[in-house]
C-alpha cells in the first residue's frame, strides 16, 4: 500500500496527484490519499449535461469557489479549502465488470469505522434532496437540528480496465458556507436540494479540526495493509 499526503500547489496539480493513484494501482499496488483540497465546486458528469450548467458554474465562481468537472460520477460537491476533506482509495482491477459493489461496501465500512473512532454514530443513507445523492452516503445526527440526521459523507467511484478509484467527500465544519454555495449551484442546475440535509462532523458533536478526522479516515482506508511508502505531495 502506498500513502499520499498533502495538497498540491493548485487545483490542477492536485487532480494530477489523484490520477497518479490510479497509475500506481494499475501497476499492482493499492494507494490511499486523504487531504483538504483547494476551495472549489466539483461538478459531476450529469451536471455538465444540464441546461443550467453554465449558470451553476457562474454561481460557484461568484461565491469564490472555482468550478471544475470531476472524473467520477455524482452531482456537485463543494470544498471550502480549509475543513472539507476528500479521500481516494485506488486498487488494481482484473475485470472492470465486477467488484463495484464490493469496493463501495468496503469503503463505506471504512468510513463508518473512522467516524466511530471519533465517538460519532453514522448511519447509512441520507435525508431526501441531499447534495450529491447516492446509495453509499453516510449521515450523522445533530443536536442543533433536534436529532435530525444530515449527510456528511458522499462516495463515488471511477472504474477503468486496470484500476478502480473509490473517492468521496467528508464535511468536517463550515456548514453554513458550504450550504450557501450548494444552494446557489443546485438552484441553477434545477436540481432539488434541502439545505437542512447538509451536515458536518462538527455540527454532530465531533471535531472541527480536519486533521484528526483525516488521520482516522486514512487509518481506516489502509486497514490491515502494509504501508510500503508515504509520499508527501
Amino acid at each position: 500500500m502506498r500513502v499520499f499526503r498533502g495538497r498540491a500547489a493548485s487545483i490542477s496539480a492536485d487532480r494530477d496527484v489523484s490520477r497518479q493513484l490510479l497509475s500506481v494501482a494499475a501497476d499492482g499496488e493499492p494507494a490511499v490519499r486523504v487531504w483538504v483540497p483547494h476551495q472549489q465546486v466539483a461538478f459531476g458528469r450529469r451536471d455538465a449535461r444540464r441546461e443550467g450548467y453554465e449558470r451553476a458554474r457562474a454561481a460557484a465562481s461568484e461565491r469564490g469557489f472555482p468550478p471544475i468537472e470531476r472524473d467520477v460520477v455524482g452531482r456537485a460537491v463543494a470544498y471550502d479549502g480549509a475543513t472539507t476533506l476528500a479521500f481516494t482509495r485506488a486498487e488494481p482491477v482484473i475485470d472492470g465488470r465486477t467488484g463495484t459493489t464490493n469496493r463501495y461496501e468496503r469503503a463505506t465500512a471504512a468510513l463508518e469505522r473512522a467516524l466511530r473512532t471519533l465517538d460519532l454514530e453514522p448511519s447509512h443513507g441520507e435525508p431526501d434532496d441531499s447534495f450529491c445523492p447516492g446509495t453509499h452516503s453516510l449521515s450523522l445526527g445533530s443536536a442543533r437540528a433536534n436529532g435530525r440526521r444530515r449527510k456528511v459523507v458522499g462516495i463515488a467511484q471511477r472504474v477503468r480496465s486496470d484500476a478502480a478509484l473509490v473517492a468521496g467527500i467528508v464535511l468536517v465544519a463550515d456548514r453554513r458556507g458550504l450550504t450557501a454555495v450548494l444552494e446557489d449551484v443546485y438552484d441553477a442546475l434545477d436540481v432539488a436540494l434541502e439545505p437542512a440535509s447538509v451536515g458536518t462532523i462538527a455540527a454532530a458533536g465531533g471535531p472541527s479540526d480536519p486533521e484528526p478526522v483525516r488521520a482516522a479516515i486514512e487509518d481506516a482506508l489502509v486497514g490491515d495493509a502494509t504501508i510500503n511508502s508515504i509520499e508527501s505531495v
